[in-house]
C-alpha cells in the first residue's frame, strides 16, 4: 500500500475571506470550489503557483455533523493522503481500531473517506481515478525485398 501526502485541510469561518487572503495576499489560485451536502459545507482546493502545495479550506454550517466548537487556533481540520489501495486502506484502518466516520464518497473522480485517526485528527484517505493512458502502438518493421 502506498499513501502519498497530498494536501493540508484547514476550517474556517468565512470560505470568501479565507479565500481572499491566500489568493491575494500569499499568491495561491483556486483550482476548484464545491459544495458538499455530505458534511453540509463547501471547500475550496488552492495551490500554491508551483504546484507543489496543496490546501483545502473547509467551511461547515452550524449543524453540520464535523462542525465542532471554533476555536481559534485549532483550525486544523484534516490531512488528506492519495492511496493506491483505496478499499484496503479503510480495512487496514478499521482492523486497526480506526473505522470510517464519513463515506465513502464518490465526487466527481475522486473516492473519498473520513477517518478519525490518532488524537481525533480527521485523515482524508482519498484515490482519484484517473483516466488510463493508452500505450502508443507498436509499430511493425517492414520486410525490406532485396
Amino acid at each position: 500500500m502506498k499513501f502519498k501526502f497530498g494536501y493540508t485541510g484547514i476550517r474556517v469561518r468565512d470560505l470568501d475571506k479565507a479565500i481572499e487572503f491566500y489568493t491575494k495576499l500569499l499568491g495561491m489560485e483556486v483550482q476548484a470550489r464545491i459544495p458538499a451536502p455530505w458534511n453540509k459545507g463547501e471547500f475550496a482546493n488552492l495551490v500554491t503557483k508551483d504546484e507543489k502545495h496543496w490546501l483545502e479550506i473547509n467551511w461547515y454550517a452550524d449543524d453540520s455533523p464535523v462542525a465542532g466548537p471554533f476555536k481559534e487556533g485549532e483550525e486544523l481540520d484534516h490531512l488528506g493522503f492519495e492511496v493506491d489501495d483505496f478499499e484496503g486502506v479503510l480495512q487496514r484502518l478499521n482492523e486497526a481500531g480506526y473505522p470510517t466516520q464519513i463515506g465513502p464518497i464518490k465526487a466527481g473522480n475522486w473516492d473519498v473517506a473520513f477517518v478519525k485517526g490518532i488524537e481525533g485528527i480527521w485523515l482524508d484517505r482519498y484515490r482519484i481515478n484517473r483516466p488510463h493512458k493508452k500505450k502508443p502502438a507498436a509499430r511493425r518493421k517492414k520486410k525490406r525485398s532485396h
